[in-house]
């Protein structure tokens, strides 16, 4: 799953400091970029190991096992600061948890449905919705018929091939994946370092564990499955969140937005070689078609950036 690395492309405002004068650009960026494919192979492997766990737990048992895990360990690391925040401050960490407990909820329904790479690939619809609505120009109507032609592909004209109730919640992730970002960033304006993060990562546990007792009861309390979901929780949120910060202290925020659009294919690269879920060609196609057309939008959003700069 792309949920929810760091600040997914649309939102991503940290830009990287200039290189000193001589400095070999393209050798030094090999690190930054490597922590961002590594971030985006663990998130998806954690989101093949998840689907492997739905018969113990179920999909909201999962989801609540990953949450609480990510929710203590993130704590326990940041140690946020409770006082001092104003009433807003708190409103905008609250609606950040709630988004990202909503986000999960539907991706790993999806995912218990549909395979994961069709699954990543509507999901990441929502984010390039946000990118072509915000930068407002006639090129994006290109990127988004190309979107448009990868999703009619991907249900081979009619959804046939996929089950619709699982496509529509992959469509209402991202939807919330396009929330997560805006509330992402305004978090981060408001928290220092990762408290924001963390803070919303309790809320989003405490918001969905009713949900996760209610399906999975006492199956929460099975050693093995609190030890897979915790494997999930490191693979999914964890480490991904470790590796794109050191990544955003030296990566442009272009650049790393176009890694992120990859996503779809590690997720499909993950369901083939952990969970056995081969693509057709048509999906393939349907898989490049949706990434072209999220990096697309990345790069004319940093291009009217620049054309901005320039003015």
């Amino acid at each position: 799953m792309s949920t929810p690395s760091a600040v997914p492309s649309t939102s991503t405002s940290v830009e990287s400091a200039p290189a000193p004068a001589g400095t070999p650009r393209r050798r030094g960026s090999l690190g930054p970029v490597g922590l961002v494919l590594a971030g985006g192979v663990s998130v998806q492997f954690g989101g093949a190991l998840a689907v492997t766990l739905m018969p113990r737990a179920g999909a909201l048992g999962v989801v609540t096992l990953r949450l609480l895990a990510a929710a203590v360990v993130l704590l326990l690391i940041c140690r946020p600061r409770l006082r001092g925040h104003s009433r807003a401050d708190w409103g905008t960490v609250v609606v950040f948890g709630l988004t990202m407990a909503a986000m999960n909820g539907l991706f790993y329904q999806s995912v218990d449905r549909i395979p994961l790479g069709p699954a990543v690939t509507l999901e990441v619809l929502g984010p390039l919705a946000l990118s072509v609505l915000a930068s407002r120009r006639a090129i994006n109507l290109v990127w988004a018929a190309l979107a448009l032609t990868g999703v009619f592909l991907l249900g081979g004209g009619g959804f046939s091939s996929l089950a619709p109730i699982g496509v529509a919640y992959a469509l209402g992730a991202g939807v919330m994946w396009a929330a997560y970002i805006v509330f992402s960033a305004r978090t981060g304006r408001r928290f220092p370092q990762a408290d924001g993060l963390a803070l919303a990562m309790a809320v989003a546990a405490l918001a969905f564990l009713p949900l996760g007792i209610a399906e999975a009861g006492t199956k929460l309390l099975d050693p093995t499955t609190i030890a897979l979901g915790s494997a999930v929780a490191l693979l999914s949120s964890v480490l991904p969140y470790t590796l794109e910060l050191l990544a955003l202290r030296r990566l442009p925020a272009s650049t790393f937005a176009i890694l992120m659009s990859l996503e779809p294919a590690i997720a499909a690269t993950a369901g083939f070689l952990v969970l056995d879920q081969s693509l057709t060609a048509a999906e393939s196609a349907a898989i490049a078609l949706v990434i072209a057309a999220s990096m697309g939008a990345v790069r004319t959003q940093t291009g009217r950036g620049r054309a901005r700069k320039a003015d």
